[in-house]
Parts: C-alpha cells; structure tokens; sequence
C-alpha cells in the first residue's frame, strides 16, 4: 500500500512539473525577444486580438513618443472602433484600443499613421515642461494607444484590468521601439483637451514610475 502511494505521489509531481513551466514568468531575454519578434506572439499577461499582425521591426515608423488617450466611449467599444481603424488606418483614432475587461486590439500597421493628435499643439507648461513637445509630439512620431470606458463619466478612471493590460503593454512597446519613459505622455499633458478631466494623466504618471530599461537608456547611463 505504501509502495502504491508513493507511486501516485511521484506521478503528480512528474505531472506538475510540466504545468509549472508553463506558467512561470518569462525572463527579460525571452520578454524582449517577444517584444521585438513579428506576427502575432502570445505575451504572457496580455490578451491581444491581433486585427493587424507586426511586420518586420525594421518596417515600422520611426515612433519616438507614446500617447495615452481615453476615448469618452462607452464600454465594449473598442472592438467597434479597432475595426473601423484597421479599415482604414489614418482616420481619427489610435493604433491600439484596450477595452475594460483589458483586452488589447492592434487595430493598424505599424508604418500607418492614425489622426490622434493635435500636433502637440499645448504650450502652457501646466502638466510638464512643453519645451521638447510643443509642435514636436505629433501624429507621425507618436503611437497612441486609447482606453475605453469613461463615458458618460468622463471622470470614471480606468478600470484595474486596463491598469493591469496598460503596465506590461506600454513595457512592450518601449522595448519594441525603443522609447524611454519619460516619452510617455497623456494626451492632456501634450494637446489642449476637455478640461472637465485629464486624460490619460493617470496611466502615463504609472508608465514613467516603471522605469522600462530600453537600449537609448542603457546607452545614456553608462
């Protein structure tokens, strides 16, 4: 009888070995393979729906800027609007929707160039110093990404899926385009924008607080 359990304990654990691997978290080489990889990867933490594949990084735009928008949409309205991008890429709107439940849609190519700014065109140093944006944060050298769910409440903050979907999705996109963090900007902080709240300002304050380790930064600290 003792013989029989300590059978069936060691094939649970021989079962239990493969789940595990599994599931561990990735290392920094393989998250920054996958970050710089071209198709449509599985990141773990990330539910992606890929209307728009990566092509080869050498392809994308030169994007220098990370843009948070919030769309005043209600919420299941990413997948709507995701579509509609990626019909036609340059209409008003963003490369990548996140809905509330923290589902990501990459909505357009990364050479297209979608209408979600206002050339930067904020200059009264309220949120930060617009020396370095002012005319220069634009549509062609910034990737926006929109997050749905505050309307009517145009208050309503984001929801802890979207935060959760926001903290690894603005990682990838730093390390895949090499942009530092302190090239994340809300869209409030760059363009004048409904005053009745700041958007995006919550979600860019967190990506800077991360401190993403992209090879301009390494360079720059050595």
């Amino acid at each position: 009888m003792k013989g029989l359990i300590s059978c069936m304990v060691l094939a649970l654990l021989w079962l239990a070995g493969p789940v595990a691997a599994q599931t561990a978290a990735p290392s920094p080489d393989s998250f920054e393979t996958l970050a710089r990889s071209r198709g449509t990867p599985d990141i773990p933490g990330l539910n992606i729906v890929w209307l728009i594949p990566w092509g080869p990084l050498e392809n994308a735009r030169d994007w220098r800027n990370i843009v948070v928008h919030q769309s005043e949409g209600s919420a299941g309205s990413a997948w709507r609007s995701a579509v509609a991008q990626s019909q036609r890429p340059s209409r008003r709107g963003v490369t990548i929707w996140v809905e509330t439940d923290g589902t990501v849609y990459w909505a357009a190519a990364e050479f297209a160039v979608p209408n979600h700014l206002r050339d930067g065109n904020r200059n009264d140093n309220k949120f930060i110093d617009n020396s370095s944006t002012f005319q220069q944060v634009d549509n062609d050298s910034s990737i926006g990404v929109e997050f749905v769910g505050n309307y009517p409440n145009v208050r309503r903050p984001v929801t802890e899926a979207q935060v959760a979907a926001w903290r690894i999705l603005v990682r990838v996109l730093q390390i895949r385009y090499d942009i530092p963090s302190e090239r994340v900007f809300a869209h409030n902080w760059v363009d004048y924008k409904d005053s009745r709240y700041c958007e995006g300002c919550d979600l860019a304050k967190l990506a800077r607080t991360q401190g993403v380790e992209t090879a301009q930064r390494i360079d720059r600290d050595r």
